[in-house]
């Protein structure tokens, strides 16, 4: 289902939901970052989604690594916190969703890159490549955060 993202948009439409979710800067041993092509919206983003009942943040984050770009992952730390009421994800079907992410910080223990029904591009890149990548401000954002080494307060 295709979405359009709005932050700090005065034409945004007013949010109707809010969905605890959870992203992964997945980084391999060579000190690379995965991403995906994201289906929905053609932009390049971190692996991750909404977190669902009866399982921790961290297995959300495991889970959606997994279904999105064929990599198995542990999560090592939390990246940041990201709740700005400003932000919303407007979808086809009328839900407005307010953001409500933490971002984990992973590495991979294993499985292959494949792409998935909501991504159709998934790579590793040097963090330097991520910087002329087509992605969402949210997602620079919390590339910008892991870069920087520090956890952001919440947002």
């Amino acid at each position: 289902m295709p979405r359009r993202d709005y932050e700090n948009d005065p034409n945004a439409p007013e949010a109707n939901s809010l969905v605890p979710a959870a992203s992964v800067v997945v980084v391999d041993d060579n000190g690379l970052v995965l991403l995906q092509r994201r289906s929905d919206n053609g932009m390049w983003a971190l692996p991750g989604g909404v977190m669902e009942l009866g399982e921790s943040l961290a297995q959300c984050g495991i889970r959606e690594t997994l279904e999105e770009t064929g990599i198995n992952i542990e999560i090592t730390g939390i990246v940041g916190t990201y709740t700005n009421p400003a932000h919303v994800f407007a979808y086809d079907d009328g839900e407005v969703r307010q953001e409500f992410s933490i971002c984990l910080l992973g590495r991979p223990t294993g499985g292959e890159i494949r792409v998935s029904d909501e991504s159709h591009e998934v790579a590793w890149f040097a963090p330097a490549e991520t910087d002329d990548l087509p992605m969402v401000a949210s997602i620079r954002k919390r590339l910008a955060d892991w870069r920087a080494g520090a956890m952001p307060v919440v947002r």
